[in-house]
Order: C-alpha cells, then structure tokens, then sequence
C-alpha cells in the first residue's frame, strides 16, 4: 500500500508536498481509412514524494502540448492537492490571451485529471471517492454502428444502446439498424452539427426520425448558434443533446439554464477537468438535465476519468465508448477497461486506476492534426448543402 502523503503533525500542520515535473506525451492514434488526423495526448505530473498523476488533455491535441508546457512553470513547487486553486491559478494566467477556448481549456482538463489521480493515489483511495462517494459500480455504455452488421455484432457482445452519425442517408441507415437490432435496443443519432446544415432541415431531419424513438439527437446544427439548437428543439419530438464543442461550464450554461438541451456532452477531453464536469452536472441536475459525456476522440485515460465522475453523478446517462476502434486504445495503457454486458465496471483502485505505457505510446509518433477541406469544395465555413432533393428524404 503506498503511503499516504497527507498526515497531521503534532503542530496541527500539513507537510508539504510539491510538483516537481510535468511530462506530456503525444501519439498518433489513427488508422488507415480511419481517423488519419486524430492524436492523444497524455499527460504525467510528478512530486517530491514519488508518486505521480496521469491525465489526458484534447481540444487539438498538438496545440494543447505546447499550452501545458506554457503553464508548466506555474505548478513547479505548488501542491498538488489544491486542485481548485490551481485551476483557478492556470484559468487566470490564460486571461490576457482572450478568452480560453478549446485549447486552454484542453491543457487544464489533462492538469485536473492529473492531479486527482495523484490525490488519489497519495490518499489511497479512488478518484469516485474524492467526488462524493459512487452511486453506481458499473455504467451503461454505447458504441457506434454504422450499418445493421456492425449493430447486430455489438448487441450480440452485449451492448443495449448504440449510436449512429452523419446525415445525407442516416434515415435509411437507422431504419436498417432498427429492423436489425429490434426495438429495446436505445438509438441515438449525432448530426455532429455541420455549419451547412439549416435550422430548418435539421428540424426535417429530426421530424424523420421521431418514430425510431431515440435516446437523443445529437447536435442537430452547428454548435455557435445556440438560438438554432433552441428552435430545433422547439420543433422537433426527441430529446436534443450537445455540449461537446464547448469549453468549461460558461460555453454550456445557457443550453442548460434555458432548458433547451435534455442531455448535456461535456469532452471528457476537453470541457475543462473533472472538478468543470462535476459543476456542469450539477447546473444540469437543478434542470433535470441528463449527462452523456462526450468521448468520440479521445483515449482510454479519459475514459477512466469518466467512469470516475459518472459513478457519482445522480443525473448519469450513459457513456460514449469506442469498441476497438483502433488496436491502440489496448496496447498504450494498463489495465485495460472492463466491459460487462453492455456496462463498463467502475474501478476500486487509488486514483485514477490507470497509468500509460511509454514504450508502446513511443512506437505510434504523431502525425497530422487537422482535417483538410474538400478540395472540391469552396473554402468556406458555412455553406449551403447542394443536392438537398436527394440527400432530404435518404
């Protein structure tokens, strides 16, 4: 058992305990006719005492590296155990360069997740028992399926819930899924909010899927125009979902103060920490808001992070999980998480539970990072959508 790092004194004092180094590690993590440009980002926090923190950090992965090696001297010598203060530290260290975005709040999402496993770790305890104890020892998860076969593999594994995406022929495409898996089989759909898709198409769109009963339709427009989600809503019988491309509880607040969201998708990755996470589930249980954090790029350390902070929440959904996606999520960590009939087990051990492995993160060098446009398209973020009479009704 490690020892624990925190004791009183006779003097009624804590002795210090200080961070010493900060290690960022960056990989490819695509595959061939896969996500080419996707890369993880890891990161290891260390201390005077030995143990050390693992985290994660997304929000362009290659860009958040250089932000943690910019914050990196503001932790040197700080204790690792106020948490909230160093967020607050790095949050206001960002300030002068407007406000934080994506990237910022990447490189504070991997710190935090750091710095609870080595609170963790040093207290002997899981990171669930810091946040509040756990309501639940396992969580209810989905993967994706893009066409009946792959639905039908996975509910055979187990899986009572799945997700599908795009929208030129994701009609057709759940209608399969649905004559396949039967129907107590929970569907979602993510739209994944293109810049060219209407407000009033993505309402069509939605309108068409109202009978396949969904979970949730997922980020029916593109996620800066809070107003057009709103109408979708309005418009549509489904529960709406979004949240994954905003940073920190204030890019959320307003889809859950308004009500016009019934699932809230935090990045695991990317929304700011755990401690953000936690504060955005509780802005979202005062409005009987579900949380479904949001995973679709990121690896297995945040994916622990994640069963961590769902095992607590009261308002828990469901978890977006990546079922051997790429052979990298099982090579780059230990232990891998455990998948039960359709539920990931939450784990018992001190911190996180999870630590990477160097030697297999160093055989997968990063490459690109960006998704280049079409080529055959014009340049431009919003544009219409050519082909509507035949895209519409597929």
């Amino acid at each position: 058992m490690m020892r624990p790092v925190y004791f009183v004194n006779g003097k009624g004092q804590y002795p210090l305990v200080k961070i010493t180094e900060v290690k960022t590690y960056l990989m490819h993590a695509g595959r061939p006719g896969g996500w080419a440009a996707r890369n993880w980002l890891f990161i290891r926090i260390y201390t005077d005492e030995g143990i050390y923190g693992v985290g994660e950090a997304s929000g362009w992965p290659r860009v958040v590296q250089t932000a943690i090696q910019d914050l990196t001297p503001l932790l040197i010598g700080e204790d690792p155990f106020h948490i909230e203060k160093l967020w607050q530290k790095l949050y206001l260290a960002m300030m002068g360069h407007g406000m934080t975005g994506i990237v910022g709040s990447g490189a504070l999402t991997g710190i935090d997740m750091a710095l609870w496993d080595i609170k963790g770790k040093a207290l002997n305890t899981p990171v669930w028992n810091l946040l509040g104890g756990k309501i639940r020892d396992r969580i209810w998860a989905y993967p994706h399926a893009h066409n009946a076969e792959r639905a039908q593999e996975l509910v055979d594994r187990g899986f009572t819930a799945l997700k599908t995406g795009g929208v030129t022929g994701v009609v057709g495409k759940i209608d399969s899924i649905r004559k396949a898996v039967g129907p107590d089989i929970d569907l979602m759909v993510d739209a994944h909010g293109p810049p060219w898709l209407t407000t009033r198409d993505a309402i069509r769109l939605g309108k068409a899927l109202e009978e396949y009963d969904l979970l949730f339709y997922e980020d029916p427009v593109a996620p800066e125009d809070i107003e057009a989600t709103a109408r979708v809503a309005d418009a549509v019988d489904l529960p709406i979902a979004a949240g994954e491309r905003h940073a920190h509880m204030y890019g959320v607040r307003q889809l859950i103060e308004r009500e016009i969201i019934d699932v809230v998708q935090p990045d695991t990755g990317r929304a700011g920490g755990l401690l953000q996470m936690k504060k955005i589930a509780a802005m979202a249980e005062a409005h009987g808001i579900m949380m479904a954090p949001h995973s679709g790029s990121l690896g297995p350390v945040a994916a622990y992070a994640c069963l961590h902070l769902l095992a607590n929440l009261p308002n828990t959904l469901i978890m977006e999980h990546l079922e051997d996606d790429v052979p990298q999520r099982y090579e780059v960590v230990t232990p891998v998480p455990q998948v039960e009939d359709g539920h990931i087990l939450v784990p018992d051990t001190p911190g996180l539970g999870v630590d990477i492995v160097e030697e297999a993160i160093a055989h997968y060098p990063a490459q690109g990072n960006v998704s280049p446009p079409n080529p055959d398209q014009e340049y431009v973020y919003i544009q219409s959508r050519r082909g509507r009479a035949r895209w519409i009704k597929s």
